[in-house]
């Protein structure tokens, strides 16, 4: 894994770049329809414990979880 010493934090809105984060972490264990299976409140615990993830679980909304699970899936994608 990369070294996020130097690495900006993650944000709520930065959806794409905690998509990278999750598919870094898991790789191929997840795919697309697992990916849309898992609970949010499973993904919101995942989240927060992401390296320079600067949010907090009072700031997630629905909204945030459901485009990070879809950009998941595109990155997933992407990778195939």
């Amino acid at each position: 894994m990369a070294d996020h010493k130097f690495t900006l934090p993650i944000h709520w809105n930065d959806h794409e770049d905690i998509a990278i984060e999750l598919y870094e972490k898991f790789g191929d264990d997840f795919d697309e329809s697992k990916i849309y299976r898992i609970r949010f409140t499973d993904l919101l615990e995942w989240i927060l414990t992401l390296p320079n993830f600067a949010g907090t679980r009072e700031q997630s909304t629905e909204g945030h979880l459901e485009q990070i699970q879809s950009a998941w899936v595109y990155e997933w994608r992407d990778n195939q």
